[in-house]
């Protein structure tokens, strides 16, 4: 490559502590500061003996952190100075399939149908706003409820787990409530595990229908859990004065979760 001016200087130049040769012997350990090094190959050095640069792979060979002389030294033999040039950030291009999504440490899952987001995360392909996973439950097993404080709606729970921290979850909740006794509402709670996301405390107004009070409540709500385990959303519910309302008798009562990716 050209440069305009003088070419920049890369590498990570060391020069390995100073070796005592010892009598008969070709291998020695290179060190910098007693550590061991190990150059990217022989042609990555510089190495001196006896005052005389040597070959690489013809006067000495590397192996790890090890330098091979290609004969024995002897008592005399000076190692003047061994010099790593070092990384010189040259990498090259790799070969075909040598380079695989296992050796990444991103985290969600990877697939042909995934991409590696800036957070270091695998998201499906689409991006921001895509619905990821629908999942819902529903019921017509009728449950009375008479608490003036939130009371689980035992049929109406559901877990997700979202494939990143940064998905939202969108909820959906249609309540089903009827009555044959005029003047009572319910208030109504969204949790997340412990978590109150949504409260309506307002008394719900009933209607008629063949002698009995009926009332269909539907709410929505986009939640940010931030996490990538199991969460559970239910639905919670209090009676006005404590008095009796029947769920899910008439009508089926439902809680739909939606995972849209950020």
């Amino acid at each position: 490559m050209s440069y305009i001016g003088t070419a920049p200087t890369i590498g990570n130049f060391q020069v390995c502590d100073a070796i005592s040769v010892v009598n008969g012997q070709a291998s020695y350990t290179m060190q910098v500061s007693s550590v061991n090094v190990v150059p990217q190959s022989a042609n990555h050095m510089l190495v001196s003996l006896n005052g005389i640069l040597q070959k690489p792979n013809s006067s000495f060979t590397v192996s790890g952190s090890t330098i091979t002389f290609a004969s024995n030294l002897v008592t005399g033999d000076v190692i003047d100075f061994i010099q790593i040039l070092g990384d010189v950030l040259d990498l090259g291009v790799p070969s075909d399939n040598t380079v695989s999504l296992a050796k990444l440490t991103a985290t969600g899952t990877k697939s042909s149908s995934t991409f590696l987001r800036g957070d270091n995360t695998f998201a499906e392909a689409g991006g921001g706003g895509k619905i990821n996973q629908v999942l819902q439950t529903e019921t017509t097993t009728p449950q009375d409820i008479a608490s003036s404080t939130f009371t689980d709606l035992t049929n109406i729970s559901l877990a997700i787990t979202p494939s990143a921290t940064s998905s939202k979850i969108f909820v959906i909740v249609n309540i089903h409530a009827d009555t044959q006794v005029n003047d009572k509402g319910f208030g109504l709670q969204l949790v997340r595990g412990t978590t109150n996301i949504h409260t309506d405390n307002g008394q719900k107004a009933f209607y008629s229908a063949s002698s009995r009070l009926q009332s269909k409540y539907l709410h929505h709500e986009l939640d940010s859990p931030n996490t990538t385990s199991a969460t559970t959303y239910k639905v919670q519910i209090k009676t006005d004065g404590g008095n009796t309302v029947r769920f899910n008798d008439q009508s089926l009562s439902s809680i739909t979760l939606m995972e849209v990716l950020a």
